[in-house]
């Protein structure tokens, strides 16, 4: 048997899973060694996860600690452990924790509950003796009788309910001394309850991390989208590595900004695709196409993650062996680029605000971003990338420890943030940083530092905003502002479709302290999100060039290409991704992506290089030196490409 990759170190993987259920009844029927010994000859993963335990919380392995489903003709789980562990291929279990339908009705004392008193659903209670009575007892079985190397825990985070029950309500109880539970939003320490919640689902966490790392030193945990964009702080818990499942609708989106969510936790972490297509509930989904996920993975690796996509499982715990020819076709695109991408580092240019307080007042759930709390970001986000800005996204701990790290930092939208965050941001700015506020309500968080006087409040309306000539509409959130003397307007909005007649600032500049502060005046990103146009695109960057004349890296070329700038092992590494493809309305495959270029690439550098490429490949690139600048010319990009220079 071969040594396997602990997870810290692994890069590529494949999850499969089929939340077994009550009409799961010849489990393993025709689950076969070869099948699995297939599929890893022809991926060559460094690890496999597969189904154990799903949200309706029935065990798809023979299990004598939990609720096992009604029939098995073989053991799946000891064909899986006997078959990875042949090829060194670590193991990991697809657990459902806190959501378990099954727990819940079996055991009505372990739910979460309503105010009412009512289930609710599927959640098990935090609070409560479900994670000692039934999920660490099943995983020590897990290592005792299968030897696993780990678990992908599912159904966390995002499945927390603010929790009314009586273990609840002892622990609020012994916390706070109070006895009343606040209801909605309005009610006296309604937002000291829900963080009280969260640090319940933190003890929770740390619990059954910390039990199962003294009880199986090296069995390697997640819990799936905790510390990132469902959760966004600082990793206070000892996860081994931190991962997320993007959801098959707008998946190219969400990559981009998860992936940079990731990359600055300081953990080991990866990006799950769905490798399917389809409205949710639908039948019939469609699996996606190779290049699909390879765009996918583009953005995933350009990042400085690890990847792994999701495929279905039959009922019966077999796989769909058809769909790992796609799977190897983009296991190869990513070992390509593998010693190019893992573990490299962002070069800080552009820091986007992701505001945890921002985010926990606007979300009615306790950690689920779900609805339109992150359309906005994305859609700041998007327009950056869309210039070929090299963006990072970082949260309030992140500023906390050293924001001058940034050129420019943007925050994008947000209704509020923290008092903490604010005095960080004006730091930074005394101190020579250059903060970009986008959005009505961040300008009327900082009128006094933009000087300006505030005129009425913020109302959604359509403006028309003009750049080199052209003009664009926008119906969306503005605030209208009065400049005051120091504040100098650099675009206005206009009534009409022309730039002419009655007008109001667009954006504000002004100097603070060493350094500079500005404001768009209107809500950019939910409206780039939902309804793109050029001239928002462009007006923005006009915006960022005032900040950034001279920026480490420039792109032209296409608009069409995303571009992440990485350091690894003395080598900065220039990642070319085309996001071209029809990622919006009805299309839910393609397989064509129209390549992208020639692209033009200047880069300021001390020293001219030694050695500047094309990876994968190694292939030569007209490239010259002259001034402290580096001019290289890529001849096109087909998906994803890497400008190595040494």
């Amino acid at each position: 048997m071969q040594s396997r990759i602990k997870r810290s170190e692994a890069f590529l993987g494949i999850h499969f899973d089929f939340h077994a259920n009550a009409n799961c009844k010849e489990i393993g029927k025709t689950l076969t060694r070869q099948m699995l010994r297939d599929m890893l000859e022809a991926v060559k993963p460094d690890y496999v996860q597969c189904d154990c335990k799903g949200h309706p919380g029935l065990a798809s392995y023979p299990t004598k600690v939990g609720t096992p489903v009604p029939g098995f003709v073989r053991d799946p789980l000891k064909i899986w452990r006997e078959v990875t562990a042949e090829y060194g291929v670590s193991l990991y279990m697809h657990y459902s924790g806190v959501v378990d339908e099954a727990a819940v009705k079996q055991h009505p004392d372990w739910a979460a509950r309503q105010p009412d008193g009512e289930p609710w659903g599927q959640a098990t209670s935090v609070f409560g003796p479900y994670v000692d009575e039934l999920m660490i007892p099943m995983f020590k079985e897990l290592v005792d009788r299968y030897g696993v190397d780990g678990v992908w825990v599912d159904g966390e985070c995002w499945g927390v309910e603010m929790d009314y029950s009586a273990h609840a309500r002892k622990a609020w109880k012994e916390a706070t001394g109070l006895d009343e539970m606040p209801v909605e939003r309005g009610d006296k320490h309604f937002e000291r309850f829900r963080r009280f919640q969260r640090e319940g689902f933190r003890k929770y966490l740390t619990h059954y991390i910390d039990t199962m790392h003294a009880y199986a030193p090296g069995f390697e945990i997640a819990s799936n989208w905790a510390y990132t964009a469902h959760m966004p702080e600082s990793v206070k818990v000892d996860m081994d590595f931190i991962s997320g499942d993007v959801t098959p609708q707008s998946a190219l989106t969400e990559c981009l900004m998860d992936a940079r969510v990731l990359a600055q936790q300081g953990k080991p972490w990866d990006l799950m695709s769905w490798s399917f297509n389809g409205k949710w509930g639908e039948p019939g989904q469609s699996t996606k196409t190779a290049v699909q996920l390879q765009q996918e993975a583009a953005v995933v690796m350009s990042c400085g993650g690890g990847y792994q996509a999701y495929f279905k499982q039959k009922g019966d715990g077999s796989i769909y062996p058809w769909t790992m020819t796609v799977m190897a076709e983009v296991a190869q695109f990513c070992r390509e680029r593998q010693p190019y991408c893992q573990h490299a580092e962002s070069v800080p240019q552009i820091g986007l605000i992701l505001s945890t307080e921002g985010y926990y007042k606007h979300i009615d759930k306790l950690m689920r971003p779900w609805g339109r709390v992150y359309q906005a970001m994305r859609g700041v986000l998007c327009n950056l990338l869309d210039s070929q800005n090299a963006v990072d996204v970082v949260m309030d701990h992140h500023l906390e420890k050293d924001a001058s790290r940034y050129p420019l930092l943007i925050l994008p939208e947000w209704e509020i943030i923290s008092a903490s965050l604010k005095r960080h941001l004006l730091a930074y700015v005394n101190n020579g940083g250059k903060l970009l506020l986008i959005g009505a309500y961040p300008t009327r968080m900082f009128k006094k530092e933009l000087k300006i006087e505030l005129k009425g409040k913020p109302v959604e309306q359509a403006r028309y905003v003009e750049v080199n000539g052209r003009m664009g509409g926008a119906f969306t959130t503005m605030q209208e502002v009065v400049p005051q003397r120091g504040a100098k307007v650099p675009g206005w909005l206009y009534r009409g479709n022309e730039a002419k007649g009655e007008r109001q600032p667009a954006a504000v500049f002004t100097k603070l302290g060493q350094g500079e502060i500005a404001a768009v005046t209107m809500n950019m990103g939910e409206r780039y999100g939902s309804a793109r146009t050029t001239v928002a695109r462009d007006f923005l960057q006009s915006i960022v060039r005032h900040f950034m004349p001279d920026p480490m890296v420039s792109v032209s070329g296409s608009h069409l290409v995303a571009v992440s700038l990485l350091r690894q092992k003395g080598a900065l590494m220039v990642n070319l991704i085309n996001t071209g493809g029809p990622h919006h309305g009805g299309c839910y495959t393609f397989d064509e992506l129209p390549p992208v270029g020639p692209i033009d690439i200047s880069v300021r550098l001390d020293q001219s290089p030694r050695r500047v490429t094309l990876q994968p490949g190694n292939r030569r690139l007209k490239w010259s030196y002259e001034a402290g600048i580096l001019t290289v010319k890529v001849p096109g990009v087909e998906v994803h490409d890497i400008v190595e220079i040494r």
